[in-house]
């Protein structure tokens, strides 16, 4: 079998295709929100606070589908940046729980608008119902394969019918 021919069952592989777009996808965010200086997944973890403050990090973590390490790793930098602010939740003195500042806030808002200019430039090439379609079949791969990702993604809208860590 020739070189060229197994590149091109590479380069047709959906999992190449969904890595390459996922780049695509953060290069034209931070290219749109480089004046507000916020990364896709600091955009997403101020945009869940701003739902829902007060969050525990395990349960921010889960809301954006982020293993434990990556969801430290970004709280740390907008903490840094005085975005965020973490006190001991009131539930269990032992959880961390997580809400916006009021520079949170108003970065949020100021990121509304680039946000939705990435999403314009990324959906550019489609058609109206090529995208629907798009976002339909993500959504059906997504949750399809849901068990197999490395990390749970829980909204927390559905966080109590979730099954707890433990499996208890």
């Amino acid at each position: 079998m020739p070189a060229f021919h197994k590149l091109t069952q590479l380069y047709a592989r959906p999992g190449f295709l969904l890595r390459r777009a996922h780049q695509i996808s953060t290069a034209v965010f931070e290219d749109e929100c480089r004046r507000v200086g916020l990364t896709p997944a600091q955009f997403g973890v101020l945009s869940v606070l701003r739902a829902t403050p007060g969050l525990d990090q395990s349960t921010l973590a889960r809301a954006l589908g982020f293993d434990k390490v990556t969801v430290l790793r970004v709280l740390r930098g907008l903490e840094t940046r005085g975005l965020i602010e973490r006190a001991p939740a009131p539930a269990s003195r032992r959880n961390l729980a997580v809400s916006l500042s009021a520079a949170g806030l108003d970065l949020l808002k100021q990121a509304q608008q680039p946000a939705d200019r990435a999403y314009d430039r990324l959906m550019a090439p489609l058609s109206k119902a090529q995208q629907a379609q798009l976002l339909e079949l993500l959504q059906l791969l997504t949750t399809g394969l849901e068990n197999d990702a490395r990390a749970a993604f829980v909204p927390p809208d559905q966080e109590a019918d979730a099954p707890s860590p433990t499996g208890s």
